[in-house]
């Protein structure tokens, strides 16, 4: 600890985001930076506490007090060095991870103010690439063993580079035309820009990682064909599945699954010509998103740079409280409001509201029936609906349905494998991180739902490691 009383007499001090005005106008990042001085300064707030509470809560071990030590006193390769230890993409979790440790730490607790963790690791990891310290570090040798990973988001990235790091072939295969899966086309360059990605891709491919986009194993590759040619495959694709709303009127044009317009316009950022009649466009609309989370957030934020006339965003749960949650107490993630950038860009934002069916003129979608519910805890401690009777009208041109993922695709290459699904519908995990097929491994929201890119990381990671120990 480089000082010992600076969390008594250095407050929080978070880098911002760029005047709404300027950051609604491009689909840059609209988070800031702070300079290397302010930066140490926030690292020597760490208390390196007896209990590290951040480090219990992170999903992939992150040694927070021991990196942000380093960083205190301006060590930043040392920092980095303790960074990826536990973390394969700090440069990825530092942008879009929601900071459980941050809700953990003993100082949010005593002070209400938590260390930057989140910003110091994405400060750290910056630096690095700047100073030059991350590099291709190719295998001393190969294995002569090649494992196969199906889908190139965070949880097959991460079990790719460790798997290569062993010495064995590994091969990524993507049916998309890029490599990334939802952290290249699921989230907002102004969230994360896609030159942060390609410039991980680029030390990866460099440390001999081959990848292949445009391959949809299950129908351009057959699973047989996988295995026979691999040692070991490992299943990565998601959870790519949306839930759906089947009201009436669910067919009207105009109604979209999020990703949707996600995937479209970080297409369109990313330099792909999409015609202009086949654009989901929110210029000059009144939008609608169903569903409150991270994922309704980013369309907020991407009908903002549409330019929409008007953004409504609708959840069916009740308004979280918005410091403290007594049923979510510390050190456990709060269930409490969440403003986003994108909110604070321009939205209204209602809950307590469920969807009864869309009204269309012309075949195309101009409004949703909703209608009010109240929830009541039960005595064991469920929450019960019902619907109050009050309903009304909420205009809309553009409607975005943002309301999770229910599993992972079934059709083509799950079924042809044969492997198993749990109740809900993902990959059964028979053993941690294999599945009911010999040599089929499974990682990240196939087999545990949707989750956070931090779960997917450590997911991957395990993966790896239980492929390594089957493969020698």
């Amino acid at each position: 600890m480089g000082n010992p009383k600076a969390f008594l007499t250095v407050s929080r001090k978070e880098a911002g985001y760029r005047p709404v005005l300027e950051r609604i106008a491009d689909f840059s990042e609209v988070e800031q930076t702070l300079n290397s001085d302010d930066r140490i300064l926030q690292a020597s707030r760490c208390m390196e506490c007896g209990v590290p509470y951040c480090h219990w809560s992170c999903p992939l071990g992150n040694r927070m007090p021991e990196w942000q030590d380093s960083l205190s006193k301006g060590k930043w390769a040392e920092a980095y060095e303790r960074l990826v230890a536990t973390n394969n993409f700090p440069e990825f979790t530092g942008r879009v991870c929601p900071a459980l440790c941050e809700k953990s730490c003993v100082l949010a607790l005593s002070s209400g103010e938590a260390v930057t963790i989140r910003e110091n690791e994405a400060a750290i990891v910056e630096r690095a690439f700047l100073e030059g310290y991350i590099k291709p570090h190719l295998p001393k040798k190969r294995t002569g063993k090649k494992v196969a990973i199906v889908g190139s988001g965070p949880a097959g990235l991460a079990a790719a580079d460790l798997l290569n790091r062993k010495g064995h072939e590994v091969t990524v295969f993507e049916k998309d035309e890029v490599v990334g899966g939802l952290l290249r086309l699921g989230i907002p360059d102004f969230k994360l820009s896609k030159e942060v990605i390609e410039r991980r891709l680029d030390v990866l491919r460099a440390e001999g990682i081959v990848f292949k986009t445009g391959v949809k194993v299950g129908e351009d590759l057959t699973p047989q064909q996988l295995l026979k040619d691999f040692d070991a495959v490992c299943l990565a694709i998601g959870a790519g599945v949306p839930r759906d709303l089947p009201v009436e009127g669910r067919e009207l044009k105009g109604i979209h699954f999020a990703l949707e317009l996600l995937q479209q316009q970080n297409r369109i950022v990313g330099g792909t010509e999409i015609p202009e009649d086949e654009r989901i466009s929110a210029k000059g609309k009144q939008v609608l998103v169903i569903g409150g989370g991270d994922t309704g957030s980013d369309c907020v934020g991407t009908s903002v740079r549409h330019r929409a006339k008007e953004i409504t965003q609708i959840e069916i749960m009740p308004q979280p409280p918005e410091n403290y949650n007594p049923d979510t107490p510390w050190p456990s993630y709060p269930n409490i409001l969440k403003t986003s950038s994108s909110h604070k860009e321009g939205c209204t934002r209602r809950w307590c509201l469920t969807t009864k069916r869309f009204i269309g003129e012309n075949g195309r979608v101009t409004g949703v029936e909703v209608a009010e519910v109240e929830w009541t805890k039960e005595k064991d401690g469920r929450l019960s609906m019902k619907e109050t009777g009050k309903t009304e009208i909420i205009k809309a041109e553009l409607v975005l349905l943002s309301m999770g993922f229910v599993h992972p695709v079934h059709e083509g290459l799950l079924d042809s494998l044969g492997v198993k699904y749990d109740q809900r519908g993902n990959v059964e995990s028979v053993v941690p991180n294999q599945s009911s097929v010999d040599k089929v491994f499974v990682a990240g929201d196939v087999t545990s739902g949707a989750s956070l890119v931090v779960r997917a990381i450590y997911s991957g990671r395990e993966a790896a490691k239980a492929i390594i120990d089957k493969l020698g």
